[in-house]
């Protein structure tokens, strides 16, 4: 049983992307709140859905990224 160094390189910058994504999913979350608490009932309140709409998609992403990273790590620690 021994360590594929390869995938473990792919692994770890796949998870030092995960780390930034854990901090902009929320950030970008908060900010279209705040905007949409700003812009309400004025002609700039549909950007506020659109930065929530892509705060949406981008946590979703970071979900199904989350898994497919701890998955890579484990293929390259428990490689058969």
């Amino acid at each position: 049983m021994s360590t594929d160094v390869n995938t473990l390189g792919k692994g770890l910058r796949n998870l030092g992307i995960l780390v930034f994504l854990f901090i902009a999913s929320p950030i970008a979350l908060t900010m279209g709140f705040k905007a949409l608490e700003k812009f309400e009932n004025t002609n700039k309140e549909f950007i506020s859905y659109l930065i929530l709409t892509i705060a949406g998609i981008l946590i979703i992403f970071t979900i199904f990224f989350a898994f497919k990273t701890f998955n890579t790590l484990l293929k390259a620690f428990f490689k058969d």
